[in-house]
């Protein structure tokens, strides 16, 4: 057995392939595994100052190999990860060779293919038996023909997207991932037993976590007199409280000073910091600092009833990227250089400054590079704390009112289980702002549709003749969601007996429904600009050139309007009218994610289908794998908006992926 560290180049250049063996499991990666892959390369490719990221180890075993010259070998371990670069490479290849086709040619013939060779020995990669078909294809530049999605060509269209969404030039993508990505290289020997090894590689023991790695670092620089009370005095308690947060909560402690962490290099970096002289310093701190992240995690050891309250909060919206920044001020508070009130209003401005990111659909993943500066920053300025939080914080992409009003009015606020819990904040909020002078048992309230979520025949005679669109854009908005504790007895039962039912509420959010005859499109747009009305007053802008004059109603952002041009993944889309803008948006969606594409249209299956005579005013918008699908056009330009917001949304994109200039 020989194990060397190498790049990823030396891996794939010259006439090589490598065999995944029988017994390995089919390519199984997907969109979390690929996400995590993408972000480590963009960060390559931003920080130049990075020489090298490590990707774990690759395992081979020389074979023989016939014909001579292709050195055969069998991929013991890593087939996951190379498997996936090789599918990235062939997306840059293929994007390549619409203007760069000497990067294409070169991509190809250098860590793709075996050039000179024949039948499979071309490739550099051969998969199992079930992934052959797909990946040859993929290869070859033959994916039209693949008539089914597989996770290596969902695989492939996530990085296609991911790509088309970045402004990274590819030959600085390639030279990245080729040269910066590095391995351990475990070849073995002829004698080694390659099945025994795959089987002690993926056995079910529970791996060494790097927290583990950390204690171990720790205590082989402490006197061996001193490790059981030292164990018993500052890590034991750390373990027991965090337990598989341990982790994570050394990765924000390392943050706190600035650095920007990755999860899996929290060993290394503060293995770095730690020495024979400073070792008992740190794990004291470390163990200091662990009583507050506790409280970050479990609100309840909060002994201050306002900032547990406060913590809560943030635990529910999970806000962790803060973590760094509020462990600072955590500890500055507990040594009485932060006043509570002071504190408190600092746990107030980050809930407000990240709900309302969240409800804008502005991207999370720069969160991570604001918070960690963010109170040395604060500290360095002349203005109080809060002050200069608030200040700093303004100019991190904070919507403004306007933004926020407009978007709370409609976004999907219920759905996937992140949704629900931000949803069910906003209305708990919105109810305590009435200033109970009980507390409201939340916990034995649940979130109702009062358009319920599933429509009977009486409930679509009621919505009218746009019932279909209503449903299917106004279903989970801020104006058609209410807390209850009769959510069994309501069910989808109409509106007069809902209204009677929400009319005995004790809630002044329900109160609202005594004077409602009639729960339309109209009926929920209002009450939505009422409720957006009240929550500008639980999360106010901050700051001191706050907006002034007449907000802008959501209905109002399109009505009326000529659209000029669609911003597309960073294309420039020209357009001229609404019914345009609807089209082109699906027609782009169609060309870039096939299975999005179907999956979108299911859930949206009453306007957009095969059978566009069943349409007011059908438009074709795609054909695939001979089937045309049909888009119904008869819509208002409010509408459309919502439908193409709904759209983006439900193919993973961002809102600021969509944009339209009118």
């Amino acid at each position: 057995m020989n194990a060397n560290e190498t790049k990823l180049q030396k891996i794939v250049e010259g006439t090589v392939q490598y065999v995944v063996p029988l017994f390995q499991r089919a390519y199984s990666w997907r969109k979390e595994q690929w996400k995590v892959l993408w972000e480590d390369i963009v960060e390559l490719v931003e920080n130049p100052d990075i020489k090298s990221h490590f990707i774990g180890s690759i395992v081979t075993m020389p074979t023989v190999s016939v014909p001579e010259g292709v050195g055969k070998y069998l991929l013991i371990d890593g087939q996951q990860r190379l498997t996936t670069i090789f599918v990235l490479m062939a997306v840059i290849r293929d994007l390549a060779s619409f203007n760069e086709d000497r990067l294409s040619q070169e991509i190809n013939e250098t860590y793709l293919i075996n050039k000179f060779k024949e039948d499979t020995d071309r490739y550099k990669l051969l998969p199992t038996q079930s992934d052959r078909s797909h990946f040859s294809k993929l290869i070859d530049s033959e994916r039209g023909e693949i008539n089914e999605i597989s996770d290596l060509y969902s695989c492939y269209l996530f990085f296609e997207r991911e790509i088309r969404r970045s402004s990274i030039d590819l030959r600085i993508l390639t030279n990245t991932i080729i040269s910066k990505f590095s391995v351990v290289s475990i070849v073995l020997g002829a004698e080694d037993n390659a099945h025994l090894v795959f089987e002690s590689l993926n056995a079910k023991g529970r791996p060494l976590t790097q927290a583990d790695l950390i204690r171990n670092f720790f205590f082989m620089r402490l006197h061996s007199k001193e490790h059981d009370t030292l164990y018993e005095t500052y890590w034991m308690p750390m373990q027991r409280d965090l337990r598989d947060d341990l982790t994570e909560f050394i990765r924000h402690y390392i943050m706190k000073s600035g650095l920007d962490v990755r999860s899996d290099n929290v060993y290394f970096s503060l293995k770095d910091q730690i020495s024979m002289n400073n070792a008992m310093d740190i794990l004291k701190d470390l163990a200091n600092h662990a009583t507050y992240y506790k409280r970050f995690i479990d609100p309840n050891f909060e002994p201050d009833p306002q900032i547990s309250k406060r913590l809560f909060y943030i635990k529910r919206l999970d806000m962790t990227t803060t973590y760094p920044f509020l462990l600072n001020c955590y500890h500055h508070y507990a040594l009485d250089e932060i006043r509570k009130d002071e504190f408190i209003e600092i746990l107030d401005v980050v809930e407000n400054f990240v709900l309302r990111r969240i409800i804008c659909g502005i991207p999370s993943n720069d969160l991570r590079k604001i918070f960690p500066s963010l109170f040395q920053q604060a500290v360095n300025s002349k203005d109080r704390l809060v002050n200069a939080v608030k200040s700093i914080l303004q100019t991190k992409r904070y919507p403004t009112d306007n933004q926020f009003r407009a978007e709370l009015q409609r976004a999907e606020l219920y759905g996937r289980q992140d949704r629900e819990k931000r949803c069910r904040h906003i209305l708990e909020r919105l109810e305590s702002s009435f200033g109970h002078k009980e507390g409201v048992p939340f916990d034995l309230l649940t979130i109702e549709h009062v358009m319920p979520q599933t429509l009977s025949d009486e409930w679509k005679k009621h919505l009218g003749a746009t019932w279909q669109t209503d449903f299917d854009l106004m279903l989970n908005t801020l104006g058609n969601l209410t807390l209850t504790g009769y959510n069994s007895e309501l069910s989808n039962s109409l509106f007069s007996k809902k209204k009677e039912l929400l009319s005995q509420s004790h809630l002044e959010l329900n109160r609202y429904f005594q004077d409602i005859e009639i729960w339309n499109a109209d009926a929920i747009e209002k009450r939505s600009s009422i409720l957006a009305d009240q929550v500008l007053t639980i999360w106010p802008y901050f700051g001191e050139a706050a907006e002034t004059g007449i907000l802008v109603d959501a209905k109002a952002i399109v009505t009326g309007t000529v659209p000029v041009n669609i911003f597309f993944l960073k294309q420039l889309l020209p357009v001229s009218s609404w019914r345009e803008v609807l089209t082109v948006t699906l027609k782009e969606i169609a060309s870039i994610d096939t299975e999005k594409f179907l999956q979108m249209a299911s859930h949206l299956s009453q306007l957009i289908s095969t059978d566009g005579s069943s349409f007011r005013r059908p438009m074709s918008i795609a054909q695939i794998s001979g089937i045309e699908y049909f888009v119904e056009t008869h819509l208002s330009a409010q509408q459309i908006y919502r439908t193409c917001k709904k759209a983006i949304e439900l193919i993973d994109l961002e809102d600021d992926d969509w944009v339209i200039e009118y």
